[in-house]
């Protein structure tokens, strides 16, 4: 139990750091009390609880920059981009704190390293409350006391619930938290306590009544039991006025007179609004509800072929049952993108310092929501599109002036969703891709014929190729040709695509096409021979008829007319080496890859419906053209296509059928 608390602690921490850097940040743009309050109660909370749970050597290092941000809040430190800077140093070095785990001599050590030592400097400098050389622990009572005259008084009754020091509450740490913020007297009532044969050490029997006088208000005394949950807890304000010292009292807003009111028992603890849960559960609970619609077709073939009405009705009801199960657990999995979307402020800030650029980052649709499964992959594609955004695509403050533009550049993140696909929009304004150098690049690198005319779609899709880049120095930020490629190999395994739009001048906006969700996906079953293959709908522009004309034609060109286009294909059985039956008529699957529209020959359309997706093994996982592979009505196995990567692969073949046309 003790090892659970303890991962809680570590979990809501994390959680806390995140949401410091976000509001530290904000602070460039808007230095409202409401974030500076929140920025020091988050420090009081980690510094506090980290106590409770043998970190102490983050809450030290903790201590230093909550007493920087005290004297935030009482206005006598100003915030400038130095204070900022540091803050952002100090909230990284706790979450080293927090990797390191809890005390030990890897805590110490990193305690007494040389950028620890120079972050708490920086801080005593910066905030003149102590010379560079001392630690927290010389902070006194009388400096956090100074202004005792504002003090109020408070009463406090705390009672642990039998179970708490078993889950690794620690009373006396909770005791020295609440005297670090003030006076404070400390009695015991022992009457639930049993007699000396009958006592357990480890079930808690005590209540503490504490008598404290404070300044820093009640917030800060209800940060000190942030994380003691399993105990009840009374706080009620004491007035100078003439009554009885221990009867609590409740103070009126506006500072109107205070009247003498009971102290109200503990509220019970309100619903909670979410719970934390262990990804690999949820996982669990998709991989049972994908078997459930496996199961569920499977029940409908079979009503199929019987025909009896009573089944046919039953069947009905838990085809309801298990869609609405299915949507409710789908939803679960699906997170706002601003997850994402939030951690690129500091990667903008911080490259925007390194390059020597003045860049803001612009970000909307953060509310749109994605699996948790692109979220978790979605990061690093995104980091490398916008540091080469900012390296290669906007320019430096007075190059920009001389063209015009305003000295800052900026970045715009943007995420919508169109039917079952997210698009998520990464836009600079900066001088545009250099297609030039793109072609000079390529034909060097034997990526393109000298005398070949590529279209601008075509030259933009080369900075994708593996190793590309035209960078002509390679630096911290990019240069080695490695971050795009890198970019279109996640996006790939996503089941997604890119599209890249550039003008000369006035920038480049990369557009990710992703699917909403990677569990369940809408698929359209597709037959070669006498196997079954599915192709992603959200893929699929349209499906037509093969022109048979068209494919006894001796000319080489496998291209079909679709009305006004022209349209390339490729015969998938072909490809996977399947012999065709001997069909009527066979069927163009009509795909859109990288912006291009591609046909998929097949010898049949079977439908479409709810596919849920099945890992590879490991033996097949990394066959060009297959993303996975999912279970029919029938008990049979039908491969899922990874159309993007299968039409590439076959356009990387000698024998492309795509390059003849």
């Amino acid at each position: 139990m003790l090892e659970q608390a303890v991962a809680a602690f570590v979990q809501e921490a994390h959680d806390i750091l995140s949401e410091l850097e976000d509001r530290i940040l904000g602070l460039e743009d808007n230095q409202d009390q409401s974030t500076i309050d929140a920025i020091f109660r988050g420090l009081h909370t980690v510094k506090g609880s980290g106590s409770m749970f043998g970190y102490t050597r983050l809450a030290s290092f903790a201590h230093h920059f909550e007493n920087a941000f005290e004297l935030v809040r009482s206005g006598t430190l100003p915030i400038d981009k130095s204070l900022i800077d540091v803050s952002l140093a100090a909230r990284d070095q706790m979450e080293v704190f927090l990797e390191i785990g809890g005390d030990g001599a890897e805590a110490d050590a990193l305690m007494n390293a040389p950028e620890t030592v120079s972050l708490i400097e920086r801080i005593g400098i910066l905030s003149c409350s102590m010379a560079p050389s001392e630690t927290a622990e010389t902070t006194t009572a009388e400096q956090k006391n100074s202004n005792q005259g504002d003090a109020a008084h408070y009463q406090i009754s705390f009672s642990p619930l039998p179970d708490a020091l078993r889950h690794g509450m620690r009373p006396d740490l909770l005791m020295n938290e609440l005297k670090a913020l003030g006076t404070a007297t400390v009695t015991f009532d022992a009457s639930q306590l049993p007699a000396l044969p009958d006592l357990d050490p480890t079930v808690a029997a005590l209540t503490w009544h504490i008598d404290l006088t404070t300044d820093q208000g009640l917030a800060a005394i209800e940060d000190v039991f942030i994380f003691a949950d399993d105990a009840h807890l009374e706080i009620s304000e004491q007035t100078d006025c003439a009554v009885d010292a221990h009867e609590p009292v409740s103070e009126t807003k506006g500072g109107d007179a205070v009247s003498k009111a009971p102290a109200k028992p503990a509220s019970p603890p309100t619903k909670q609004e979410s719970i934390r849960i262990a990804s690999t559960k949820l996982d669990g609970m998709m991989d049972a509800i994908g078997e459930l619609v496996i199961a569920q077709a499977r029940l409908e073939a079979v009503a199929d072929n019987i025909a009896n009405t009573t089944l046919n009705s039953v069947v009905e009801e838990i085809s309801r049952l298990v869609l609405g199960l299915r949507d409710n657990t789908l939803a679960i999995r699906m997170l706002p993108i601003e997850q994402v979307f939030g951690k690129f402020r500091r990667v903008v800030r911080d490259l925007s310092t390194e390059l020597g650029k003045d860049v803001e980052l612009i970000t909307s649709g953060g509310e749109t929501e994605v699996d948790k499964v692109v979220i978790d992959r979605l990061g690093e594609p995104l980091v490398h599109m916008i540091r080469n955004a900012m390296d290669h695509g906007i320019e430096d403050c007075q190059t920009r002036i001389d063209a015009g533009k305003p000295p800052k550049g900026t970045v715009q993140l943007s995420a919508c969703q169109e039917g079952g696909e997210i698009l998520i929009s990464i836009d600079d304004d900066g001088g545009g891709l250099n297609e030039d150098a793109i072609r000079a690049r390529a034909i060097e690198r034997g990526l393109l014929d000298p005398d070949a005319t590529p279209t601008p779609r075509e030259l933009h899709g080369m900075i994708f190729e593996p190793g590309f880049s035209t960078a002509e120095t390679i630096s911290s930020v990019s240069g080695r040709g490695v971050g795009m490629d890198a970019v279109r190999s996640t996006i790939d395994s996503l089941s997604g695509s890119i599209e890249v739009y550039s003008k000369a001048g006035k920038g480049t906006r990369v557009i990710l096409r992703l699917p909403v969700t990677m569990a369940i996906i809408d698929g359209l079953r597709v037959r070669l021979g006498d196997a079954v293959f599915v192709v992603p709908l959200a893929s699929v522009e349209e499906c037509v008829e093969m022109d048979e004309d068209e494919a006894a034609r001796d000319s080489g060109c496998t291209v079909l007319q679709i009305r006004e286009h022209i349209v390339p294909y490729m015969d998938l059985g072909t490809l996977f080496g399947i012999p065709s039956r001997a069909e009527q008529k066979r069927r163009v699957v009509v795909v859109k890859v990288d912006g291009q529209r591609v046909g998929l020959v097949v010898d049949d359309i079977l439908g479409q419906g709810q596919t849920v997706i099945k890992s590879l093994s490991a033996y097949h996982r990394n066959i060009p053209g297959l993303g996975g592979a999912t279970i029919q009505s029938d008990g049979g196995v039908a491969l899922i296509l990874d159309v993007a990567t299968l039409v590439r692969w076959a356009q990387s073949r000698s024998s492309d059928p795509l390059k003849a046309a």
